[in-house]
């Protein structure tokens, strides 16, 4: 299998699942022209599923460093899965909070916010589980760096347009909040079934291609329960149907499968990257993806268009601020 055996390498796929987890929700505002995000959802979960194999019987399978995917997925213990896909599943809960926020909000809010609290809270409960190999004081300078510019985030996006919200808007803020409490949940889980030392993994656990499939898997199972009940019982408009999923065509499909494999390189690279970087610097900067996320909303799809100059300042501020922490969290290993 393909292991990353230097540091360097390590916070190169770092910055690359930051790049791939900050860029996914553009496929989700293309299909949105012509799609509820319900129903892109469920390609997006397709799309990450089918990549995930993709990489286990490819760069999970070749070499002779590590265990091939079948053979350690043969050996793999019971409490491994299971700690893995509970993951998948609480990763799951919290993406459709965010994906739905990102409909209501827009991703340079839905992102900064959802991701970046996700952030803060992730670095203390990875870095409380893992060996505590970073410098403590850098760790969490870098941490209260980020939540300054977080804050700056919020007072920005509240004084987005006018300075009023519609109740849509605010109802995407408060499901941000959440989704970002459920994702800095998931990392925890899911190093609890995956061995970190890739050239000999841990007997009963698995490699990160491994993991990646388990973890898919188990959004997948959930996405049956979680995103029906969304379909249903939508936070915004009208409930959607099975039906109208099958009646969507091959181009809107794979513009929501293409999410997925997005967001699946993004994860399996910061897997992968984990053994080296460590756990707690692994997440931190693959949750940069904010800042990706809001430079496509702000300059892109020009989400904060028609807003006072005090804004741009604020939003600049964010930049740095966000910026700042992450290299401190980098010099933290």
């Amino acid at each position: 299998m393909f292991i990353v055996n230097t540091y360097a390498l390590a916070v190169v796929l770092c910055v690359v699942t930051m790049l791939c987890w900050g860029s996914w929700g553009n496929t989700q505002k293309l299909a949105a022209k012509s799609w509820r995000y319900e129903l892109f959802y469920w390609d997006y979960v397709i799309g990450m599923v089918l990549f995930a194999l993709l990489l286990a019987f490819t760069a999970g399978s070749i070499g002779t460093e590590g265990r091939p995917f079948l053979a350690d997925l043969r050996q793999a213990s019971l409490s491994s899965v299971l700690w893995i896909m509970v993951g998948g599943i609480i990763f799951n809960a919290s993406n459709i909070l965010l994906s739905a926020s990102t409909s209501l909000a827009g991703m340079s809010v839905a992102f900064p916010l959802g991701v970046g609290l996700a952030l803060v809270l992730g670095v203390f409960f990875n870095y409380l589980g893992g060996a505590k190999d970073e410098n403590a004081f850098l760790l969490f300078l870098g941490v209260a760096l980020v939540v300054v510019a977080l804050v700056c985030n919020g007072i920005a996006s509240s004084r987005r347009g006018g300075g009023e919200k519609n109740p849509s808007e605010k109802k995407g803020i408060i499901l941000a909040i959440c989704a970002g409490v459920l994702m800095s949940l998931f990392y925890s889980f899911v190093v609890r079934g995956m061995s970190l030392n890739l050239n000999h993994p841990d007997p009963g656990m698995v490699t990160p291609y491994t993991a990646i499939v388990l973890f898919t898997l188990g959004v997948l199972l959930s996405n049956f329960c979680f995103n029906t009940v969304v379909m249903r019982k939508p936070f915004v408009g009208e409930p959607v149907t099975y039906k109208q999923y099958f009646a969507g065509d091959a181009k809107t499909h794979l513009v929501g499968m293409l999410g997925g494999a997005i967001w699946c390189l993004g994860t399996a690279l910061s897997y992968l990257a984990s053994g080296r970087a460590g756990a707690a610097i692994s997440y931190a900067l693959g949750q940069g993806a904010p800042m990706i996320a809001a430079i496509w909303g702000i300059f892109i799809w020009k989400e904060f268009k028609g807003s006072k100059k005090p804004v741009g300042g604020l939003l600049a501020l964010m930049f740095v601020f966000f910026i700042a922490g992450l290299a401190l969290i980098v010099m933290a290993r």
